[in-house]
């Protein structure tokens, strides 16, 4: 390698630096706006910030709109900053939500196609979803997987689902792609996800995600329960309110950065 190559390399790196300290700082990024920045012609620029989606630093909604934080630069920071515990921060929530409604709760995260559950509560009854803690499902089968993927941008979805390929568990899991973008858009529609025994034959569940500052999700809260327990009247007129609420305290912990959960406080009041 000559000094001249170097020389391209270094600077190269410089920029993509500087692109990922101001996506940090701006949160949202356009092409002309990046060039300004690091002084080149807007299609260097475009390179960069490819190169940078490409690696999960960045994002787009869709083709020409602005670049925004990707998946990647978000684990740095929490990283960085010593992270936030969701699990913790939402057990107490979680134990609300239980007692509530009766139900087993879980929560849950994405990686890759996949959600982990981080915690899970089992309900009181007798007849009840044993806990998921440590499960690991597809995320299509799922409905807080489902609640999450509806929220990423196509081109995210095109990347964790590079083949296109779903898996199979039930007769009733989605299992082309057709069918998955239009679960998709009705998730994104009404608000959260229902899974009628996709997972697993016998559970249904209802999920919402839960969103950082940005509107990004960090992950999703869902009620599990006998498939005869869990109707759509039941998910409209008790569940639904009940997850909605909870996931809007969750949301407000972790964008506050609060570390405690005060029971007596009531999200969404003056």
């Amino acid at each position: 390698m000559t000094n001249d190559d170097r020389d391209g390399v270094v600077n190269a790196a410089e920029h993509a630096l500087k692109l990922i300290e101001a996506l940090a700082d701006r949160r949202s990024l356009r092409v002309n706006e990046a060039a300004e920045i690091i002084g080149v012609v807007p299609s260097t620029a475009h390179r960069l910030l490819a190169t940078l989606k490409k690696l999960g630093y960045a994002v787009q909604e869709h083709r020409g709109s602005p670049y925004l934080v990707g998946p990647t630069l978000q684990e740095l920071a929490l990283a960085a900053s010593g992270g936030i515990d969701i699990r913790a921060a939402a057990r107490p929530i979680l134990e609300d939500l239980r007692s509530r409604l009766k139900e087993t709760v879980n929560l849950m995260s994405l990686k890759g196609n996949e959600v982990h559950f981080l915690d899970s509560l089992e309900g009181p009854q007798a007849v009840r979803v044993a806990s998921r803690v440590g499960l690991v499902l597809p995320a299509h089968c799922s409905s807080g997987g489902k609640a999450i993927l509806a929220c990423l941008p196509i081109d995210e979805l095109l990347r964790r689902y590079p083949g296109k390929n779903l898996k199979l568990r039930t007769p009733n899991t989605i299992t082309t792609w057709d069918e998955l973008e239009a679960e998709l858009e009705t998730v994104r529609h009404l608000g959260y996800a229902l899974n009628q025994e996709e997972g697993d034959n016998g559970i249904s569940a209802a999920g919402v995600s839960i969103t950082d500052s940005t509107g990004r999700p960090v992950a999703a809260i869902a009620v599990a329960a006998p498939s005869f327990r869990l109707t759509r009247t039941s998910v409209r007129d008790e569940i639904l309110p009940a997850l909605r609420d909870s996931a809007r305290m969750i949301e407000t912990l972790l964008n506050s950065g609060m570390t405690r959960y005060d029971s007596t406080h009531v999200v969404g009041e003056e």
